[in-house]
Parts: C-alpha cells; sequence; structure tokens
C-alpha cells in the first residue's frame, strides 16, 4: 500500500509528515493525534517506520494515511481486545484500516489507546519488579553459569 505522502524522504517529525498531506487527509490525522494525545497524555511523540507514533515505555500505538484510508496500529493485543468493536473494519493482526469516506471512530480510538496506556504501564512496572539491570531478552551476560544465562 501507498501512503499518500508522495515523498521519499523520512519526516523529520508528525508535523512534517502531516504536511506533506493534502488539507482532507491532513485533518484526519490531525484529528488522529488530538485523540490519542489526549487518551495518553504523557506518551511521547515521534516517527518510527515513517509514520506518526506514540511513545510510553516503548511504542503505544501508530497511525499513517494510505490512499483509501487512515490505518491505525494498536499492535495485535489492541486488535484482538476489541475485535468484536473493530468488525466492521478492515483488520489485521495489528493492525485496523479506517476507509477515508466514512467518520474516524474517534471514540474508539480512544478506548483502545486508553487499553494501550494500561497495557503499557503494567508492563513497565512488570519489567522494574524482574530487576532494574536485566537484559533484554532475558540473558544475564554477567553469569558465570555458560548455557544457563538468564534461566
Amino acid at each position: 500500500m501507498r501512503t499518500t505522502a508522495g515523498k521519499k524522504s523520512l519526516p523529520k517529525d508528525m508535523d512534517d509528515y502531516m504536511a506533506r498531506h493534502p488539507p482532507a487527509i491532513r485533518a484526519l490525522l490531525e484529528a488522529m493525534r488530538r485523540t490519542v494525545r489526549k487518551a495518553a497524555p504523557k506518551a511521547e511523540e515521534a516517527i518510527s517506520y515513517r509514520i506518526p507514533t506514540f511513545r510510553l515505555h516503548g511504542n503505544l500505538v501508530h497511525f499513517a494515511a494510505f490512499s483509501a484510508h487512515i490505518g491505525f496500529y494498536p499492535t495485535s493485543s489492541g486488535i484482538a481486545a476489541f475485535r468484536k468493536e473493530l468488525s466492521g473494519y478492515g483488520t489485521s493482526r495489528g493492525a485496523v484500516r479506517f476507509p477515508l469516506d466514512e467518520p474516524l471512530p474517534l471514540a474508539l480510538v480512544a478506548r483502545i489507546v486508553r487499553f494501550r496506556v494500561r497495557e503499557s504501564r503494567k508492563r513497565a512496572a512488570q519489567s522494574r519488579q524482574h530487576g532494574k539491570g536485566s537484559v533484554k531478552g532475558g540473558l544475564d551476560p554477567t553469569s558465570s553459569q555458560p548455557g544457563l544465562r538468564g534461566r
């Protein structure tokens, strides 16, 4: 699928990404941005995978404009938790497609984002409980027992 941006250079930030789209698409992107921002006020804006991203203890959600839809990427857990509410839209494991010719379901987007915030905070708390010095993947490079690192 092709985005509506039309430029191949990496956008420097969310404002730059949105500026690359026609006004009608930009308005939809701004609505998504406002909705996510309100539902996750502590999340940071970024560009990841060349699309707008909100981060909170890692990637929270992404969204993007395409020729026929706005893609929303709340991870597979966000899609699974709202499967019934999303049944009227095209979905895949970690994405949902909102057609450009239909109103954005912003209340649903906000509920999904709040779900992802809770999930992200829970994951961060569990990570802290397991020790601040733990290494990603659970391996402990300081272990003196070869083959049993992180076990």
